[in-house]
């Protein structure tokens, strides 16, 4: 199940991508959830743990792929716990953290409305309030409510 923690909070890891740099594994990388993550999100190939294809920036390392990918996979391998900001994902993202959280409970730390209008059937619960959210559409409203306060 997805759980959102809309605004600050003590404790969330606010930018991933650093903790991403200095945390991840190399099995991480070559799972295959990772590599289609990273196909989609960053159009770029796995070649190995340590040497990523990109059509625009050519071999480069891991720690060159995107802030979104790195956040989305700390939210699929990450065991410590932690709650991530998805923030630092764009909105290209929220497939991806649905499908995350359909395989494992996730927590996410959100600043944003995230648009997860693609997301079909979405389902989560909304932390601030407590509200479980059967569609966009409610999600979208109980956010907003949320943001506002």
């Amino acid at each position: 199940m997805l759980n959102i923690i809309f605004g600050d909070m003590e404790n969330a890891v606010y930018h991933p991508p650093t903790y991403f740099d200095n945390q991840y594994e190399d099995e991480w990388i070559t799972d295959p959830l990772s590599v289609e993550m990273i196909k989609d999100i960053d159009k770029s190939d796995v070649i190995g743990a340590h040497l990523i294809e990109s059509p625009v920036l050519g071999s480069i390392s891991i720690k060159e792929i995107s802030g979104g990918v790195k956040t989305l996979i700390l939210m699929a391998f990450d065991e410590s716990g932690r709650i991530f900001n998805a923030s630092a994902c764009g909105d290209n993202c929220a497939k991806w953290i649905a499908e995350i959280s359909k395989r494992k409970d996730l927590t996410i730390n959100l600043h944003h409305v995230m648009d997860f209008s693609a997301v079909p059937d979405f389902y989560a619960k909304l932390l601030n309030t407590g509200t479980v959210v059967h569609s966009y559409e409610e999600y979208l409203n109980e956010a907003l409510r949320i943001k506002e306060r």
